[in-house]
């Protein structure tokens, strides 16, 4: 065998250590990634079982719409008597969907969804958004979630380590595809 053809077999069984290390170590957070990634793929497909489904309001037209801080105390109301709570919890994203007549808003200490008619203020559905936890344990921000980190400091962490070894696989998957090519070729 020649210099060259060794050097190439070093290289080859150095990508396919790493490649391999690096799969077995990592196996499990790559699984999570990819069944919640195929999860937020079909969400809006689900028939409301990860995501629920916008209802109807009245208007299209926003020129009808309630002004939001109406709406907010609206949904305020509503969540407060849904979960038999006292406090009003404190609201994470306001999603207005003129074309479906809505308001949604969802909140920062749970995963429900209050859907509002943006023209009466009326209660049009409260429902959890599955979709939500799922993403949080898609980035890791679950963990910060639950540990009350607001810096998302395990979401950062996490992401850089699964990003990196994506790249670490796709270098070392194509080499371990290439590489026989290349010596078969020498």
């Amino acid at each position: 065998m020649s210099e060259k053809r060794k050097s190439q077999a070093k290289i080859l069984r150095f990508f396919r250590k790493i490649h391999r290390t690096t799969g077995a170590f990592l196996f499990v957070f790559f699984f999570i990634i990819a069944v919640t990634g195929f999860l937020l793929g079909i969400k809006k497909h689900s028939g409301g079982l990860i995501l629920p489904e916008a209802k109807k309001g009245v208007s299209a037209d926003l020129v009808d719409f309630l002004p939001l801080d109406s709406l907010q105390k609206n949904a305020n109301r509503f969540i407060v008597a849904f979960l038999k709570e006292s406090s009003v919890s404190e609201i994470d994203r306001i999603d207005v969907r003129p074309e479906k007549g809505i308001v949604k808003f969802t909140f920062k200490s749970h995963f429900y969804e209050v859907q509002l008619d943006g023209t009466t203020g009326e209660l049009l559905q409260i429902d959890t958004r599955r979709s939500d936890v799922v993403e949080k344990i898609h980035d890791g921000s679950i963990v910060d979630y639950y540990l009350g980190f607001q810096s998302g400091t395990f979401k950062l962490i996490y992401t850089s380590i699964m990003s990196f070894a994506l790249l670490v696989f796709t270098i070392t998957g194509f080499w371990l595809w290439y590489g026989p090519k290349k010596m078969r070729k020498s």
